[in-house]
């Protein structure tokens, strides 16, 4: 399991009226508490006077750390209809946010239901649903003489190249996929003056 689905980018501002009410919905990649918690306060400063902010968000490879938000709604109402969303699309690092005014009528919590189901429906299906692969980061030191044997292996794995500092000694960065973190290694363990480690 070195690859998860999420969204390429926000998606803002979708809307679906239900009986006077307005559900405007909100999706976002995110990766940390952090960048989910900018998204629901930057929400909350551009509709203060919205009636609820529902949400619901998975991160983690597994969408292991997940939570399920009804902000008032009654339990149950909003919050998973969101996230059951998130898990039909198999999407993870991705945080939806339903903003409703109310608009008058109550619509009961089979009605709540089917209006936070369908918004959060109608955010994702205008996202970009992409395949991300896990990345590591590697840091190797090796002799300045064998600094073209590192690089071509480095290309070879496609791994990026973050920083690199040339000295008789040389200590570089890279990236690569989580895939090809065991071949790598054996490679480089083969190497006489190479010393590495990965930054997990």
């Amino acid at each position: 399991m070195f690859e998860y689905k999420t969204i390429q980018n926000p998606i803002e501002n979708t809307l679906l009226k239900e009986k006077g009410s307005k559900f405007i919905g909100f999706a976002y990649p995110v990766h940390n508490e952090q960048e989910l918690k900018s998204a629901l306060d930057h929400l909350r400063t551009l509709h203060p006077k919205a009636t609820h902010h529902c949400y619901a968000f998975r991160m983690g490879l597994q969408g292991e750390n997940y939570r399920a938000n009804d902000d008032g709604e009654p339990s149950g109402s909003a919050g998973l209809p969101i996230y059951n969303q998130l898990l039909a699309n198999e999407i993870t690092n991705v945080l939806v946010v339903v903003i409703r005014y109310y608009g008058g009528t109550k619509l009961g919590v089979s009605g709540l239901v089917k209006a936070y189901k369908e918004s959060a429906k109608i955010t994702l299906e205008e996202a970009d649903i992409i395949t991300k692969e896990l990345e590591t980061e590697v840091e190797i030191q090796f002799n300045f003489n064998q600094q073209n044997t590192i690089f071509t292996l480095l290309s070879k794995f496609d791994a990026k190249v973050l920083s690199f500092d040339a000295n008789e000694n040389c200590i570089l960065t890279a990236s690569l996929k989580i895939a090809q973190k065991e071949s790598i290694s054996d490679k480089l363990s083969e190497m006489q003056y190479v010393s590495f480690e990965f930054k997990d």
